[in-house]
């Protein structure tokens, strides 16, 4: 892959990868993934979440699952920075469950972020969410 171009496998991996995100599918996130894949979600600034490994992938998938009714992530733009694929990200969802200190359940939320991806070896090596 170059700096200018995006391999259609990458861009085929990362659309698997958000279509099961947004279907709830966590094993079908887990089969994008490689093993000793690292994950982090910041928001705000602030490291909020991350894991090592497929496992620990798996927890975290858990556990957000349970937080949404519904939920969709939609890349609007994904471009190469280095050995990485940044996407730019709208992001909407509702919540399933009272979060502590925040919005009540049924609370309807709308994010703009960005996503970056990391590819080896035909999975995702690194997932990093920012919003």
């Amino acid at each position: 892959m170059t700096q200018q171009t995006i391999a259609p496998s990458a861009l085929a991996l990362i659309e698997r990868y958000v279509a099961a995100y947004n279907d709830f599918d966590v094993d079908g996130m887990l089969e994008t993934l490689t093993s000793d894949v690292r994950f982090e979600n910041w928001s705000g600034g602030q490291l909020t979440a991350a894991s090592d490994g497929r496992d620990a992938f798996r927890v975290l998938a858990e556990q957000a699952r349970t937080l949404f009714a519904e939920r969709e992530q939609r890349v609007t733009a994904l471009a190469p920075r280095g050995d990485t694929l940044v996407a730019a990200v709208a992001w909407r969802g509702q919540l399933a469950v009272d979060l502590p200190g925040g919005p009540p359940a049924g609370t309807r939320l709308a994010l703009r972020g960005e996503a970056e991806f990391v590819v080896r070896d035909g999975q995702l090596a690194l997932v990093v969410d920012r919003s």
